[in-house]
């Protein structure tokens, strides 16, 4: 159990401490000559139920409230300190406040200095304590009058926290690794040391980390868990961490930071969040609040923009919370805002959306987004999200801190349906495939002697409309169900086929053998055809454009046609061309040499694989671009869109969704006075 103390300046929340447990938290030499606690002070002991209750001694005095935030996080119980010469303080009140902001639902008062407060003082303190607590997260918290310089009440108190050390529950060590550095430090022998709070999963040594927002890698030498070595530490410890790697140095390793798996290094610096406004604040939140943002042990400079109507105090509603600079967090990360000035605390909530979009962020959707991803059950949150739109699902188990299992468990109590990394609800994807239908049935209807309709166009068409490689998984999912046929860019449904007429196909029959075997790299053009055949030129190019919309041929310029299979052999030899230069970047001659064609040939068929987006050209250079590689695939059955009416560019050339994709980026801070 970890324990955090709250309270006024110079109540007394140090001395308890050091009578609990023996240790003095103050370390440092100016706390020591103030008889203040100036930063954050650690102290373990065994209170004599069994095991190692850690307490965080934290400062009182208002100007270091950022300081006590930092050691508030990851608290699983409060100790409230209230010194019976003074009562209840500003900053008595302040902590409290931040307490309830920060989700902490577990105290106990001590009424310290009780030698100095007869029966009658003491009465009025305790009736005072319980109306300021009423209301509050603590509002049914035990008072127990304590003396650190008599020992009065201190057996009571321990008594107190052993039982609730046995009520408390264990926190989730199945997720992912996650713990919030508070210190930072240089151990002789050892090399750097990062103490915090472990806010889920385990650590081991040996394990690989990353230090976020920064990104350095690290790897865990030795672990200490609540002051004991350790080979792991656990959700709900506070651990230190011995860590090595490159640039890893106390300095390089800031009060904030995360240390955590590096598959959960994704920065933020917009996120979607539920603010709640206290009611000592004098007026609303209105766009672009300016802010100090404290969460766990991470500090940064914010500016709120309310989401709907500005939030009037002693009210809750959803904002955009713009930071400074980019910091690691977690969605349902609770977090505290206090003014620039650092007097006076504003209010607290919960991060939501960590992938927030700079624009479009008021819309009805967006506000159905951010209150179904309120709720602590995954489960419940995913179930509500995909009735409003697809959910990035290794994004939503990251940013929630899922274990791979968990996140599975979620998306079937859900009743989502997978489709690529994408969930969405059942009557979603009934929806599109039905959609998809009604469209390719409405094409062939339009346009009987084409193959089929463009992938791209067919995306667009639908509603929602997926990214490009949930889309394809989608169009591969009602293939393998014989609902559609896909014919390289282009999908038709089964039983749909362009055939050519009996004097077309004997006219083909002629073409073809000229198309394979030893001169397919530099095939006969459309003019030698008719010369050859005693055939009109333009009859010639008539039946080779229908050949192409069959998906036998491709036009690679004007008048020369390509057999489909020869195509798909030439992504093959570029990509084998590619494979053998430096970084991937090959040259023109270089393909022609494997070909054993003319300069202007090669050059034509390398035109023709820029267009399509199988190249991508800088200069004299070229490379395969992967996103495309397979539109000519070795199979034959991949169809060219050159020429076709229905082509659009773009396919593979991906986007990405807003919200809670997992590939988005933290945007930039441009435009931020846009909706």
């Amino acid at each position: 159990m970890i324990v955090g103390t709250a309270g006024h300046i110079d109540h007394g929340k140090t001395a308890l401490v050091k009578a609990l447990t023996g240790t003095d938290a103050d370390r440092l030499a100016e706390e020591k000559a103030r008889g203040i606690t100036i930063d954050l002070g650690f102290a373990y002991a065994d209170l004599g139920g069994g095991a190692v209750t850690g307490f965080v001694d934290v400062p009182g005095h208002e100007r270091l409230i950022h300081t006590m935030l930092a050691g508030a996080g990851g608290i699983d119980l409060a100790l409230l300190v209230v010194a019976a010469d003074d009562g209840v303080m500003p900053q008595t009140r302040e902590h409290l406040a931040i307490l309830d902001l920060l989700g902490i639902r577990r105290g106990i008062v001590a009424l310290t200095k009780a030698d100095l407060a007869d029966g009658v003082r003491r009465d009025m303190l305790r009736a005072e304590i319980a109306a300021t607590l009423a209301g509050s997260g603590l509002a049914d918290a035990q008072i127990i009058p304590v003396s650190a310089l008599t020992g009065e009440g201190i057996d009571d108190l321990r008594t107190a926290l052993i039982q609730a050390e046995a009520e408390t529950t264990l926190r989730n060590a199945s997720g992912p690794f996650r713990l919030a550095v508070d210190r930072s430090f240089t151990l002789p022998g050892a090399g750097t040391v990062v103490t915090g709070t472990v806010l889920t999963g385990r650590v081991s040594q040996g394990d690989q980390v990353t230090v976020s927002p920064s990104g350095l890698a690290a790897r865990v030498r030795a672990i200490h868990a609540q002051n004991r070595p350790a080979t792991e530490g656990l959700a709900g410890q506070r651990c230190a961490l011995n860590l090595a790697g490159e640039g890893i140095t106390k300095d390089a390793i800031h009060r904030g930071d995360l240390i955590l798996p590096p598959a959960l290094h994704a920065p933020t610096d917009r996120i979607d969040a539920m603010l709640t406004v206290l009611e000592t604040e004098p007026r609303a939140i209105g766009t672009w609040f300016p802010a100090r943002l404290h969460s766990h042990a991470v500090e940064a400079g914010a500016r709120i923009v309310p989401l709907a109507d500005p939030i009037a105090p002693g009210e809750t509603g959803p904002v955009q919370i713009v930071l400074d600079r980019p910091i690691a967090a977690a969605a349902l990360d609770r977090f505290i805002l206090r003014d620039v000035s650092a007097s006076r605390t504003i209010g607290g909530g919960q991060f939501v959306d960590l992938r927030a979009p700079a624009r479009k962020r008021r819309l009805p959707s967006r506000l159905a987004l951010i209150a179904a991803g309120c709720h602590a059950d995954p489960a419940v949150a995913l179930a509500g999200m995909v009735q409003v739109a697809p959910v990035d699902m290794p994004g939503f188990a990251r940013d929630r801190s899922l274990s791979p299992d968990a996140a599975l468990h979620a998306a079937r109590a859900a009743g989502a349906e997978r489709i690529g990394d994408l969930a969405l609800a059942v009557d979603q994807v009934t929806g599109l495939r039905a959609a998809m239908k009604r469209v390719l049935t409405e094409f062939h209807e339009e346009n009987p002697d084409l193959p089929g309709l463009g992938r791209e166009k067919l995306r667009l068409s639908l509603t929602p409309r997926l990214p490009k490689p949930a889309f394809l998984a989608l169009l591969q999912a009602e293939a393998a169900e014989h609902g559609a046929v896909l014919d390289g860019a282009f999908v038709r449904l089964p039983g749909h086929e362009v055939r050519l007429s009996p004097e077309d196909e004997a006219l083909w029959n002629r073409i073809a053998p000229a198309l394979s075997g030893e001169m397919r790299f530099r095939p006969p053009r459309v003019r030698d055809f008719a010369t050859d055949f005693g055939v009109d030129e333009r009859e010639v190019r008539r039946v080779l454009k229908l050949t192409q919309k069959l998906g036998r041929t491709d036009q690679i310029a004007r008048d020369h046609f390509f057999a489909r299979a020869v195509t798909a052999e030439m992504v093959a030899i570029i990509c084998d061309v590619a494979a053998g230069a430096e970084g991937g970047w090959f040259t023109a001659p270089a393909f022609r040499d494997r070909v054993q064609n003319g300069r202007k040939v090669a050059i034509e068929i390398l035109d023709f694989f820029d267009r399509n987006g199988v190249t991508l050209r800088r200069g004299d250079l070229r490379r395969i671009n992967p996103h495309r590689v397979d539109l000519f695939g070795a199979s034959g059955r991949e169809s060219s869109p050159v020429g076709r009416p229905d082509f659009k560019s773009g396919w593979g050339s991906e986007t990405v969704l807003g919200g809670f994709d997992s590939h988005s980026l933290p945007p930039d801070s441009s435009g931020l006075d846009h909706d």
